[in-house]
């Protein structure tokens, strides 16, 4: 009796439709294990088991995936709702929230971060930090500013965690000297205690803003 052959992967016909947030999610998985750099369509596909040409009904290149992968996790962002609290804790739990998700998927976002559209206006983070800001009395000109300026301090400290350099930095001697065995990688604790420092101080710029002193005086 003759075996029937199995056809090659990827071109099997596949038992479940392809959908976009099959793909997406798929694709998530292989970022995660192995980086941005080294998705493909094809490798996507395989993984899968669709046939590459199979995913351009959904998806028109790999650039389309990686924007649809990151708005999906970009709205699992969630903050708890403390209108009642001070705008300092509120911005402070919204910050560790935002790390913590960086932290989720640290391929991604580190990607992800250093795109200019990765923040949306409707974004769950973006508008939780308006919010805060607003609930600060910053005069209401100032809040997309201010903003945009917290956005930049917070991505950039976050890539550089995320990539190691903020650990590697924090080994340098604090003056120049004789060549000498190099420090130890800080500890998570320690790393945790740099990021709510940064914390402090953002906060700090806030409750100095001249434009919010300005107004209460």
């Amino acid at each position: 009796m003759e075996t029937q052959k199995k056809a090659p992967r990827g071109t099997r016909k596949r038992d479940v439709p392809l959908t976009e947030d099959g793909i997406y999610a798929k694709a998530l998985e292989l970022i995660d294990a192995d980086g941005v750099e080294a998705l493909t369509m094809r490798k996507l596909a395989a993984a899968l088991d669709a046939n590459p040409m199979s995913l351009y009904h959904h998806v028109p290149n790999k650039d389309a995936v990686l924007r649809g992968v990151t708005e999906r996790v970009g709205s699992q962002f969630r903050t708890p709702e403390r209108e009642d609290a001070p705008w300092q804790d509120r911005l402070r739990q919204l910050a560790l929230d935002f790390r913590a998700l960086a932290h989720s998927h640290p391929q991604l976002m580190g990607y992800s971060f250093g795109r200019a559209d990765f923040i949306q206006p409707d974004d769950p983070f973006w508008r939780g930090l308006t919010d805060t800001l607003a609930a600060a009395e910053l005069p209401t000109p100032e809040v997309p500013r201010v903003a945009a300026t917290l956005r930049a301090v917070f991505t950039g400290l976050l890539v550089s965690e995320l990539t190691g350099a903020l650990q590697r930095w924090s080994t340098f001697p604090a003056a120049a000297g004789p060549d000498g065995d190099e420090a130890p990688a800080p500890s998570n604790h320690v790393i945790d205690a740099m990021f709510n420092c940064a914390l402090d101080a953002a906060i700090a710029g806030v409750e100095n803003h001249p434009a919010r002193t300005r107004d209460k005086g």
